[in-house]
């Protein structure tokens, strides 16, 4: 998580940085085009591979992207809790530590 002000290219490579020793098994990432042009960071200093995933104008009205379903399911899993509903906190890891929490909470009801 960044902050507002920070480009998404450039919270990748943070993002990159900070996941290298926690996900060992990672092998590839899913991005939408504003990460376009960072395929060779990416595979050079981590050996992840990054797929942009694009949105198709041929068609139109509303379109099923290629796994950017799994992505807008998990955010409005999120958004369900009421304290993720908005923006409260001040520092991102306090946002990040409730995300986490969350995370935590729907794995458990699961399991349950």
């Amino acid at each position: 998580m960044t902050a507002a002000n920070l480009q998404d290219r450039d919270g990748l490579k943070l993002l990159c940085l900070k996941m290298k020793g926690l996900l060992p098994r990672l092998y590839a990432i899913l991005a939408d085009a504003g990460y376009q042009g960072l395929h060779n960071f990416t595979f050079l200093h981590y050996r992840w591979l990054l797929q942009i995933i694009r949105r198709r104008d041929t068609k139109p009205g509303f379109n099923v992207l290629p796994k950017r379903w799994i992505v807008e399911r998990t955010f409005a899993w999120l958004g369900i809790q009421r304290r993720l509903a908005k923006d409260y906190e001040v520092s991102t890891h306090m946002s990040e530590a409730f995300i986490m929490l969350t995370n935590i909470r729907i794995c458990l009801k699961r399991i349950h």
